[in-house]
C-alpha cells in the first residue's frame, strides 16, 4: 500500500515536472493554457468511451483565470521579505512589553 501511493505520487511529480508547473510563472502559465486546450476533447472522448451520453452544452465552461502567475509569485516573495526585514524589530518590542508585563506581575 505504502509503495502505491509512493508511485502516485512519485508520478504525480513527475507529470508536473513534465509539464512545466514547477518552473517559471512563463511555463506554468502556458502550461494551464494548454490544459484549458485539451480538457474539454478529452472529457468528451472520455464519455464516448464509457457509454455516457453528454452535449457539449451540458458540460459545464472551462474556468477562465485572469490573473499572471508570476506577478502573484512576485507579491508573495515581496510579502514574505517584508514579513522577515521587519521581524528582529517586532520581536525586540513584543519582548520588551513581555519583560514589563512580568514587571508588573512581580510588582
Amino acid at each position: 500500500r505504502f509503495l502505491i501511493k509512493g508511485g502516485l505520487a512519485g508520478a504525480a511529480v513527475y507529470v508536473a515536472y513534465d509539464q512545466g508547473l514547477l518552473g517559471s510563472g512563463t511555463q506554468g502559465a502556458e502550461a494551464l493554457k494548454k490544459a484549458q486546450e485539451t480538457l474539454p476533447p478529452a472529457i468528451q472522448e472520455w464519455t464516448n468511451y464509457l457509454g455516457w451520453e453528454v452535449r457539449a452544452a451540458q458540460l459545464p465552461p472551462t474556468p477562465k483565470f485572469d490573473f499572471s502567475v508570476s506577478d502573484s509569485w512576485n507579491k508573495g516573495v515581496h510579502t514574505v521579505m517584508s514579513a522577515l526585514s521587519v521581524a528582529p524589530t517586532r520581536a525586540c518590542e513584543y519582548t520588551m512589553e513581555g519583560w514589563k508585563y512580568v514587571k508588573d506581575l512581580v510588582k
